[in-house]
């Protein structure tokens, strides 16, 4: 990753792991507050079972919703952010297994690990690292989860071969992602802010697909796609707008358009 993107990125995410609302205007996939659970896969039951600060409000699906979690598995969510896909995973796992989320910023590592202190989850932890480079051994983990980071990543065919090294054989992969259908204006794809919006990070699902194949990865499988078109209210537009003034209005409608939500699921 490019260290103005990175410096942005984190910057970004050290901001959101501050703020108490969930759905924040600028924060990565996040939905209008009233929709938000029903946008991103999380129904009231699962997030009335979390600590409430882990939802922020970010992501595109619910990563943990594509496949079934087994008793005693070790799960790594990639980018945890304020834990919320931890937290959730952790519950089916159960006490014998173990959960690892990886982030690249303190705060929001500092944010998770006292949701877990505080609503006495012992079999989470939050681990401070690049998904680039995870600080994990070979071969160790059952499932891989990851919610709408991947994209903020620019050498995201590092970040599946690493998925393909940490993951056991027939481990599996759970992923909920932004990907486009056309490609982006130079001027917008190299725009920081809007790298850290995860719009300009984003690529064409089937050069995604590509790199997760490339990796190793097999079985790789899109289980559910939509447009985030009402992912973008007035409040995102206008955040959008004033983090790229050479953007107008006709191409931001036109933008809205070519964004997708995918979520796939993938087999070493």
């Amino acid at each position: 990753m490019s260290s103005e993107m990175r410096t942005e990125v984190r910057r970004h995410y050290a901001r959101t792991a501050g703020m108490e609302v969930r759905g924040a205007a600028g924060a990565c996939c996040a939905g209008k507050v009233t929709t938000e659970a029903d946008a991103r896969g999380y129904t009231g039951d699962q997030l009335s079972a979390i600590p409430p600060e882990s939802d922020m409000g970010l992501g595109c699906g619910n990563p943990t919703a594509l496949g079934e979690l087994r008793p005693g598995e070790t799960v790594v969510d990639l980018g945890s952010g304020g834990g919320i896909d931890c937290f959730l995973a952790a519950r089916k796992v159960g006490p014998a297994g173990r959960v690892i989320g990886v982030d690249m910023t303190p705060e929001m590592i500092d944010r998770a690990r006292a949701a877990a202190r505080k609503n006495g989850f012992s079999n989470v932890e939050f681990r401070l690292g690049e998904i680039e480079s995870l600080p994990l051994a070979d071969s160790s983990v059952d499932v891989i989860i990851s919610n709408c980071v991947i994209n903020l990543s620019t050498e995201k065919e590092r970040v599946f071969r690493e998925a393909f090294r940490v993951l056991k054989p027939g481990g599996r992969l759970m992923i909920s992602d932004i990907m486009l259908r056309e490609k982006l204006p130079e001027r917008l794809a190299t725009n920081a802010a809007l790298f850290a919006g995860c719009v300009a990070g984003a690529v064409l699902e089937e050069d995604y697909l590509h790199m997760m194949r490339e990796a190793g990865l097999s079985r790789v499988t899109v289980a559910r796609e939509k447009e985030t078109e009402d992912m973008f209210g007035p409040a995102d537009e206008a955040s959008l707008l004033k983090q790229a003034p050479d953007l107008t209005r006709d191409e931001l409608k036109r933008l809205k358009k070519s964004i997708v939500s995918v979520q796939l699921t993938a087999q070493k």
